[in-house]
């Protein structure tokens, strides 16, 4: 075991290699306390305003010249939201933002926002001299309570290595609702151009050929009911332009995603199961994955499927669309999206009791059409209750979705490490792009271009990470300013 220290993480984190290999950027999990099980209900109830499965109306909506935009889907409520450290502007100002797979759209909080949070730090527009504003003011709501005003802007994005020179986005000067607090100052969405409600293109696809793999890939620690954990805890990696090869063991099973231009990150229900036996469910259903999104959410009859499976599991009353269970009842879930069965922590489908002193427990599979008063086509929204579990890799070209086993530098399924650990050979340091014998990958359908199944993308580098960055860091973010 090699540790570095602080002033030398930089250099392997951001080796001078050309703009095509691909970043590995550690996580941290910040948190400010326990939460209560009604923070858990306000979280799906904020699924109301995800996606484009509430309505047949554009996912574009109004003109981004317009007064208002049409909602777009950000969960910040979620306990497992993920904020990287961009630089933004010139000179460069150095900010963290929610990353989420679940929106296409950029928020930055700037200087002139009266109704921010004093603690939050902001963009100041007036110290960049290459920002440009190019469409009139813009609104965009969170849910019928919550948004986000501002000026439609371009300016210079970085994140490690890549960069983009005029990249748009929404620079905040009100919010109303109290949606961000802490030090995360926006959000980065990491969904497709076409769903963008600004019309806009997402940092990662303006990156363009700056990728020499166009992917995505989070490992997201876990920290749930463990009463050491400080406020900043080492919390996951985020990958962009391939994978992490010491993350994963065994091979990325990449998965097609639907016909047609790409929106969100969507695959299909194929099959569950509950205490290790089959569910009866609708095949075929749209699964949105969303990295700013705690738990996992479906239609009625398959979510009332699992519960019926589970002994003792009851309607959770006062708590709309949630189920109870038996507290020393350890409920075991597996989903599979048209290829292998991944199974769910225990601990991650607990989440916690109805009340203090109860015996029944809030389990984190909801029925999304009773707790979000949706009536759309059956889905289902699944988050890092689910993500924590796997090495999730979202790949554009072709348009798919990949899940591997993580490996025991990641805590085999997602147990916490007290330190990050990228083993060292003696002679040398495997750096972005090196060959691996681990980065084998299989694809089922469409997802595999030329049936080799393999990713390209997976090498990285090897290093102990030190609990403490201050370079490159990302947080697992818990905003608590409404709750």
């Amino acid at each position: 075991m090699f540790f570095l220290p602080q002033y030398a993480l930089a250099l392997f984190l951001f080796p001078p290699v050309a703009l095509a290999d691909p970043i590995h950027i550690p996580l941290t999990r910040r948190s400010s306390g326990n939460r209560d099980i009604n923070y858990y209900v306000s979280a799906a109830k904020h699924l109301q305003a995800k996606y484009n499965i509430m309505g047949n109306s554009s996912p574009h909506g109004k003109r981004a010249s317009s007064d208002s935009i049409q909602t777009i889907g950000i969960d910040l409520f979620s306990d497992a939201a993920y904020a990287a450290l961009i630089k933004i502007g010139t000179p460069p100002q150095s900010l963290k933002v929610i990353l989420a797979t679940g929106a296409s759209d950029f928020l930055v909080l700037d200087t002139l926002c009266t109704s921010c949070n004093s603690t939050i730090p902001l963009f100041d527009p007036s110290k960049s001299s290459s920002i440009t504003s190019a469409y009139a003011n813009g609104t965009i709501s969170f849910n019928a309570s919550s948004s986000a005003s501002g000026i439609i802007a371009q300016d210079v994005v970085s994140m490690g290595n890549f960069i983009v020179q005029n990249q748009t986005f929404l620079a905040v000067d009100k919010i109303v609702g109290g949606f961000f607090g802490g030090t995360v100052s926006g959000v980065m969405g990491l969904a497709f151009s076409a769903v963008s409600v600004t019309r806009s293109t997402p940092f990662w696809q303006a990156l363009g050929n700056q990728l020499a793999v166009p992917e995505m890939a989070f490992y997201l620690a876990r920290f749930k009911d463990d009463s050491s954990a400080q406020v900043d805890e080492p919390g996951g990696v985020f990958t962009l332009g391939g994978t992490n090869s010491t993350l994963f063991t065994g091979d990325i099973e990449f998965l097609a995603m639907p016909s047609g231009t790409p929106t969100y990150w969507i695959l299909a229900m194929s099959a569950i199961t509950v205490q290790g036996q089959s569910v009866q469910i609708m095949t075929g259903t749209n699964v949105f994955f969303d990295t700013s999104t705690t738990f996992i959410g479906g239609p009625t009859a398959d979510v009332n499927a699992i519960w019926a499976a589970v002994p003792g599991s009851a309607v959770a009353v006062n708590y709309t669309g949630f189920f109870s269970f038996p507290c020393f009842t350890s409920v075991q879930v597996t989903l599979s999206f048209g290829g292998k069965a991944w199974p769910i922590k225990v601990t991650d489908i607990n989440l916690g009791q109805i009340s203090h002193g109860s015996s029944q427990c809030l389990g984190a599979i909801a029925d999304i059409n009773i707790a979000t008063n949706y009536s759309g086509p059956p889905a289902w929204v699944v988050g890092n209750s689910f993500l924590k579990n796997v090495y999730s890799v979202f790949r554009a070209s072709p348009p798919s979705i990949g899940f591997a086993q993580l490996s025991s530098v990641a805590g085999g399924i997602g147990e916490r490490e007290n330190s990050l650990v990228f083993p060292v050979t003696s002679s040398s340091l495997l750096l972005p792009g090196a060959p691996n014998s681990n980065d084998s990958s299989t694809t089922n359908g469409a997802g595999g271009s030329g049936g080799s199944g393999k990713s390209n993308g997976g090498s990285s580098i090897r290093i102990t990470l030190p609990a403490m960055l201050t370079t490159a860091t990302i947080a697992s973010v818990v905003l608590m300013s409404l709750l």
